[in-house]
C-alpha cells in the first residue's frame, strides 16, 4: 500500500520520480493537469465544467478538481494505492483533500517533499523538452547533440511555454508562497518527508522510495517511562559527583604532567651555567680594563704627589725668608718706642 502526495517546486523531478515508483509498484500517478485534460477529452460532466472554466480565462474551482480525484481513485487500479502530483497547492485544498481521503477510506501515508535548489530548477526547467505524442520529459542538457524526437516513438519534442525563463522566476515565486503553508500544515500531521531532490536519478528515486516506505511510529509506542528517567538522573548525578571527586583529587593521569613539567622547567637551570660564564667573562672584561687603567692611575697619582711634594717645598722656603724679612722690621720698629717711653 502507498498512498502518497508529492510536494515540489517546478522542475523538481515530482513527475519524473512518479513514474517510476508506479511503474515499480503498480500504483497510479494522479496528477491535477492530466485529471483535467482527459476529462476535458473524453468530454465527461466535469470535463465539460473544467472546459468552460478554462476557455473564459478563469481558474479550475477546487470543487471541479476534488470530484476530478475522487472519481479517479474509486477505479480498480488505485484499490493499492495512488501518488498525487501537483494537488494540493494551499492550506485550504489539503484540508478538503484530508476531508475526501477519509470519506473513500484512503488516508495519505506519508508527504514526500522534495528539496532542490533554485539554480538547479531553473537549469532543469528552462532545458526541459515534452514529446508531443507520449508526454515523455527530456533535457537538453542530457540529450545527445542534435536529438530533437522522442526516444519511445519518435514524436518531435516541444518547449511548454511556462518554461521560459522569463516565466520561471515567477512560478518560483508563487510556488514559495503556496508552498511554505503546506509544510506547516503537514509537519503537524507527522507526514512530511523531506527527501534530497539533487544527484543522480537512480540516488533520488532510492531515497523517494524509502521515504514513502517508511512507516510513522504511533505515538504511543514513543515513550519514556518514569523509572527510566529516574535511573538515568542517578546516573546522571553519580556521574557529576564523581567528576567531581576527581576534580579534587590529584589523579595518576596528572602526576606524568607534573614530571613533563618538571622535565619542561629543567632546561632553565641549564641557563644558569651560561649566566654565570657571562658574568665570568664580563669580570675578566672588567680586570683586564682596571689593569689597563692602572698605568694611567699611577701616573696620575705619582704627578699629584710631586707636585703636592714641589708646593711643600716652596712653602718651606718661603717661611724662612719671612722669618728673615720679619726680624729687622721687628728691631727697627721696636727701638723708637724705646726711646719716647724714656
Amino acid at each position: 500500500m502507498m498512498r502518497i502526495v508529492l510536494l515540489g517546486a517546478p522542475g523538481s523531478g515530482k513527475g519524473t520520480q512518479a513514474q517510476r515508483l508506479q511503474s515499480k509498484y503498480g500504483v497510479p500517478q494522479v496528477s491535477s493537469g492530466d485529471l483535467l485534460r482527459d476529462a476535458v477529452a473524453r468530454g465527461t460532466e466535469l470535463g465539460k465544467q473544467a472546459k468552460s472554466v478554462m476557455d473564459a480565462g478563469q481558474l479550475v474551482s477546487d470543487d471541479i478538481v476534488l470530484g476530478l480525484i475522487r472519481e479517479r481513485l474509486s477505479r480498480p487500479d488505485a484499490a493499492n494505492g495512488f501518488i498525487l502530483d501537483g494537488f494540493p497547492r494551499n492550506s485550504e485544498q489539503a484540508n478538503s483533500l484530508n476531508t475526501l481521503l477519509q470519506e473513500i477510506g484512503q488516508p495519505l501515508d506519508a508527504v514526500l517533499l522534495l528539496d532542490v535548489r533554485n539554480e538547479t530548477l531553473m537549469q532543469r526547467l528552462a532545458g526541459r523538452r515534452i514529446c508531443q505524442t507520449c508526454g515523455s520529459v527530456y533535457n537538453v542538457h542530457s540529450l545527445p547533440a542534435g536529438q530533437t524526437t522522442c526516444s519511445k516513438d519518435g514524436a518531435e519534442l516541444y518547449q511548454r511555454p511556462d518554461d521560459k525563463e522569463e516565466v520561471i522566476g515567477k512560478r518560483l515565486a508563487v510556488y514559495d508562497q503556496q508552498t511554505k503553508p503546506l509544510i506547516e500544515h503537514y509537519s503537524k500531521l507527522g507526514l512530511l518527508r523531506k527527501v534530497a531532490g539533487e544527484g543522480e536519478l537512480e540516488d533520488v528515486s532510492e531515497r523517494m522510495e524509502a521515504a514513502a516506505l517508511a512507516k510513522p511510529v504511533p505515538a504511543s509506542k514513543v515513550k519514556v517511562t518514569k523509572t527510566a528517567a529516574k535511573k538515568s538522573g542517578k546516573n546522571s548525578a553519580g556521574k557529576q559527583a564523581a567528576s567531581k571527586k576527581a576534580a579534587g583529587k590529584p589523579s595518576a593521569q596528572a602526576k606524568p604532567a607534573a614530571k613533563s613539567k618538571a622535565a619542561a622547567s629543567k632546561p632553565a637551570k641549564s641557563k644558569a651555567p651560561a649566566k654565570k660564564v657571562a658574568k665570568g667573562k664580563a669580570a675578566v672584561k672588567g680586570k683586564a680594563a682596571a689593569k689597563s687603567k692602572a698605568p694611567a692611575a699611577k701616573a696620575k697619582a705619582a704627578s699629584k704627589s710631586k707636585a703636592v711634594s714641589k708646593a711643600k717645598g716652596a712653602k718651606k722656603s718661603a717661611k724662612p725668608a719671612a722669618k728673615k724679612a720679619a726680624k729687622p722690621a721687628a728691631k727697627k720698629s721696636s727701638k723708637p718706642v724705646a726711646r719716647k717711653k724714656k
